[in-house]
């Protein structure tokens, strides 16, 4: 038996201006802060040092914004909406606007904010506006995010594949 693993996310004409999109939570642990400093090199005291970090405005440690970001956008894949159809994700402006702390529950919000054409590259731009929410529904982190997204006639032309 051959079994050819086909896209499950949406096409670019699947997306419509408005749209949203809304995660599960997902709690940050000291075992992602650890792993994402020795990923990232980012031993920066303020995450990685409990007793420098109580002398800090925030009192604790603080999970790097980076990371935070990461988990958002692993939440997102597991929806499964872009699964195969995003070619490349093209650029994202973003502010980091409160601490997440160890412990802390993160979900993501998503709104289609802008579609775009593009049929030279086989689909078009979806630009999602994003809010990163802690467990109390305050917004940690925003921003826009921009992918290239697979058009369906991309998908079902003689030279796709």
């Amino acid at each position: 038996m051959t079994i050819i693993a086909q896209p499950q996310g949406l096409y670019f004409e699947d997306f419509q201006v408005g749209d949203t999109i809304e995660t599960m939570g997902r709690t940050v642990t000291e075992a992602d802060i650890v792993n994402f400093a020795g990923i990232s090199g980012d031993f920066y005291r303020l995450h990685t040092d409990e007793e420098y970090a109580k002398t800090t405005m925030f009192g604790t440690r603080v999970a790097h914004g980076l990371l935070v970001l990461s988990i958002a956008t692993g939440l997102a894949m597991r929806l499964g909406f872009m699964e195969g159809t995003v070619e490349a994700f093209m650029g994202l402006e973003w502010q980091f606007r409160r601490p997440v702390f160890i412990g802390d529950t993160v979900r993501v919000h998503a709104e289609v904010a802008e579609k775009k054409p593009m049929k030279r590259l086989g689909g078009g731009l979806v630009t999602l506006r994003v809010k990163v929410l802690n467990q109390k529904g305050e917004t940690v982190q925003r921003g826009t995010w921009t992918v290239l997204v697979r058009s369906k006639d991309a998908s079902t032309s003689p030279s796709a594949g």
